[in-house]
């Protein structure tokens, strides 16, 4: 067998469909139809019941509803903020935007100990894997989550390169096929390195003889060690237990049921990923999550947490302690924190790890979350179909009527033609959402963080836009790999 070069394995540009942004009706969102409606009803009835004085005294209420519909601000129209100014009063009202642990209050047995809605998240431990699993009772859920290793994917040649991007895009084939999974969240964060890895090789490799030279080599690695900072990354599988209800019948019910059907889903999981050559460190066990999801809320104790492997190792104590949101942040035990979402992805063809600038950022506490929504085949056609058909009959209504099609349409309606193209040749669709969580011990260092985040996002051609008025369940859905949406 002779080996292939790489000429053999050319590294294959990637483009990626536009953010959908069509409305109901012409383009309308649902609350500017129905502030619009609101006008054009006020309009008639004035006209009808008092004329043309009726029309100028309601001017003020068709005029205000008009505006509301039309004018944009941070990128919506001004009515689309009302909902999100609604709940942030609301909750403002009911107190909710401030989390205090009650330290002597005992909490129920098997929650995590979070704020907000996660609050209801139930820990279950696999008897057979050991793996943690997470149960959300309201989305009905169940989730397990993977640590992943894997080589520094910008220093391999192009032709291992495509080869790796061929093998993970099997792995999210194979998850879309089985139509039981609900999400899949792919976490790369940064943590502060505690120096366990230089510390252990030193012991390893190192000859601690007591010589100048060793001891000045061991003085430096306890002073580099804290100083660095190292990047983890991990796989979440979140099974759907309203689309698995019949294999989860089968094999027992209840929430034993449901961790038989999830561990067949991790097998899957596991040789996919074994077949695109990335190594899997294991499931997650109970002790490893807590020690997650506190390095999450509190990133000064990560390295504390690492060196000491006993402790920090309870889900029931691993929630912070208390934490405070506010329009565009949220500050938990020792941090700040703000999250930023992807609005954009390239736009143009792009190579894979077109996403090294945002992911190789240094000096900044930060975890990039990807959630991929498997969409079943039939579901995926029906969209498509009904897209395509609205973007047809748009382009002929606005031929119609002499208006020119804009490139926006058109290469919004070679998007659906393509992502069709490809179900038809059996690929599966996937809805990908990427949020960026930046995390700073200081309100001014986390400013700063962000804009260096920003600026990378711009670097790899992507958009990203701060999200408001909805921090503390980003951060959640960011932040901790538990397949949380926002």
């Amino acid at each position: 067998m002779v080996a292939n070069s790489n000429s053999d394995y050319p590294l294959a540009p990637v483009q990626f469909s536009r953010l959908a942004r069509r409305g109901i009706m012409l383009g309308l969102s649902l609350p500017q139809l129905i502030v619009l409606g609101i006008a054009v009803l006020t309009v008639v009835f004035s006209l009808y019941a008092a004329g043309g004085m009726g029309f100028a005294w309601t001017a003020p209420v068709w005029g205000t509803c008009a505006l509301l519909a039309v004018i944009p601000a941070g990128g919506r129209k001004v009515i689309e903020w009302v909902p999100v100014l609604f709940r942030w009063a609301a909750r403002t009202y009911l107190g909710q935007l401030v989390y205090r642990r009650h330290v002597i209050k005992p909490r129920p047995a098997g929650t995590l100990a979070l704020p907000g809605d996660a609050a209801s998240l139930r820990e279950w431990e696999d008897p057979e894997t050991g793996a943690a699993m997470v149960h959300d009772p309201h989305a009905q859920t169940l989730t397990a989550i993977l640590g992943v290793a894997h080589p520094a994917f910008v220093l391999l040649d192009p032709g291992e390169q495509q080869r790796r991007v061929s093998g993970w895009g099997r792995v999210l084939a194979a998850a879309c096929r089985s139509g039981r999974i609900a999400r899949i969240q792919v976490s790369e964060r940064t943590l502060p390195d505690s120096g366990t890895g230089l510390a252990e090789w030193w012991r390893t490799h190192g000859t601690d003889d007591g010589s100048w030279a060793a001891t000045t080599y061991a003085e430096l690695i306890d002073r580099a060690g804290p100083a660095g900072e190292r990047h983890a990354t991990t796989i979440s599988l979140a099974l759907d237990m309203k689309a698995a209800a019949r294999q989860i019948r089968t094999s027992g019910g209840g929430i034993h049921g449901a961790a038989a059907v999830l561990r067949q889903e991790m097998s899957t999981l596991t040789t996919a990923l074994r077949a695109a050559e990335l190594t899997s460190t294991g499931w997650l066990t109970p002790g490893e999550v807590a020690v997650v999801l506190r390095s999450a809320y509190d990133p000064a104790a990560a390295p504390a947490l690492e060196r000491h492997g006993d402790l920090g190792r309870d889900l029931a104590t691993a929630g912070p302690v208390a934490v405070a949101e506010t329009w565009d942040r949220l500050r938990s035990d020792s941090a700040f924190h703000a999250v930023l979402w992807i609005t954009e992805w390239p736009r143009s063809q792009v190579y894979p790890g077109f996403l090294a600038p945002l992911v190789l950022s240094n000096g900044i506490l930060r975890t990039l979350a990807l959630h991929y929504t498997p969409v079943r085949a039939d579901q995926a056609a029906r969209d498509l179909r009904k897209k395509k058909t609205e973007l047809i009959s748009d382009a002929a209504q606005r031929r119609k009527i002499g208006q020119i099609d804009d490139a926006a349409s058109s290469a919004e309606l070679d998007d659906v033609l393509q992502q069709e193209a490809d179900l038809t040749a059996g690929h599966g669709v996937l809805r990908v959402s990427g949020l960026v969580s930046v995390s700073a011990p200081t309100v001014d260092e986390l400013d700063a963080a962000v804009a260096a985040v920003e600026q990378a996002a711009i670097q790899a051609s992507c958009e990203t836009r701060r999200l408001v008025g909805q921090q503390a369940q980003a951060f959640t859905a960011t932040a901790l790999p538990l397949c949380r949406s926002v």
